[in-house]
């Protein structure tokens, strides 16, 4: 039976580490029915899901009068010293990362948000967004064939300098959709969700917000996640500052940059979610520049042309200063198919 819409606030765990699901229960699952009811059978066994990993960091940095922020779908966290350069480089305080694994033989069983948060010398939240079956996309099974995924867990983080509390997992969707295997091959166990936390250390409340949404999905499906994440993130924020930022695979804006220009300050007659943010008070129109953040892998997918899918979104600060940075190395090669979009906030 479907559920009309997810818990806003699952009930979680803090701990400074995940704990990792048990293999037999992986394999279990590989093998079963891939029906809703055994998907939350198993989900509902599986503790990492109901847990929030929160290490502070070493040394924490002050909250300043001027916040960088960023959002960076970084595509399996491959390259963290890379990815922690670039944020370095772009003098970033917060950084909403999206797509990054732990314990994934795609990329190489590392626990990648605690490696791109030591690089930078900050500390981060990690929630759990799906407990990995098998080795990926079609892409990632075939170069990975015979290797073993040691933890298989994939999510969002907030990664920060200054200290992170109050941390938060919100779903944005039912749970299970990508147990049967249909999309890409892939079967996982879990949700889209966001992942929240409050900066401990700002002078009045201010909470931000790492989410992906659905990648096989319509823009009203993205315009009732963001709902879902609207409503969860005001039962924590009390409709005070908020950031949002991440991949919002808003795929339907046109890829022509001249018209996406164009519609920057009311793209929501293409793409729905934006009315949401207006309607909640959030602003995307100082946060983002009008460039697009998709970017061809070195294996040559995705091809262009290409559209903006990442975007900040703002309520109760002020935003200026959007840049739009490439994903690149130090050879120009790219190290996830989106650019990183960053913006400055004054709370």
């Amino acid at each position: 039976m479907s559920r009309s819409q997810p818990m806003s606030l699952s009930p979680l765990k803090i701990a400074s580490e995940l704990p990792s699901p048990d293999p037999a229960l992986i394999a279990a699952a590989r093998a079963t029915a891939s029906t809703r009811a055994e998907h939350d059978r198993l989900a509902a066994t599986i503790p990492a899901l109901s847990t929030i990993e929160l290490v502070p960091p070493p040394h924490p940095a002050p909250v300043h009068d001027k916040i960088t922020i960023a959002a960076f779908n970084v595509e399996r966290g491959n390259h963290p010293d890379t990815v922690a350069r670039l944020i370095a480089g772009a003098g970033v305080d917060v950084a909403l990362l999206t797509e990054l694994d732990i314990g994934m033989a795609r990329s190489g069983n590392r626990h990648t948000p605690r490696e791109i948060a030591r690089h930078l010398g900050a500390g981060y939240v990690f929630a759990v967004e799906f407990v990995e079956l098998g080795l990926g996309d079609s892409r990632e099974r075939a170069w990975h064939a015979g290797k073993q995924n040691e933890i298989a867990l994939h999510g969002a983080a907030i990664v920060s300098r200054c200290r992170l509390a109050d941390p938060a997992r919100i779903a944005l969707d039912e749970g299970g959709l990508w147990f049967d295997g249909v999309r890409n091959g892939e079967r996982r166990i879990g949700s889209r969700m966001a992942v929240a936390a409050r900066l401990a250390d700002a002078a009045q409340s201010l909470w931000f917000a790492s989410v992906h949404l659905e990648s096989h999905s319509d823009p009203q499906n993205r315009a009732r996640q963001i709902e879902w994440l609207v409503r969860g993130l005001d039962r924590l924020a009390g409709g005070g500052p908020a950031v949002i930022g991440g991949d919002l695979n808003t795929n339907k804006l046109p890829r022509d940059p001249g018209t996406l220009a164009a519609l920057m300050d009311d793209p929501s007659s293409i793409e729905p979610l934006f009315k949401v943010f207006r309607t909640a008070g959030f602003d995307w129109r100082r946060v983002n520049t009008d460039e697009v953040t998709q970017r061809t892998r070195p294996d040559g997918t995705p091809k262009p042309p290409f559209n903006r899918i990442d975007w900040l979104a703002v309520r109760g600060v002020a935003g200026a200063n959007a840049r739009t940075v490439a994903a690149v190395n130090g050879v120009g090669q790219a190290i996830s198919d989106h650019d990183m979009i960053v913006a400055d906030i004054i709370p």
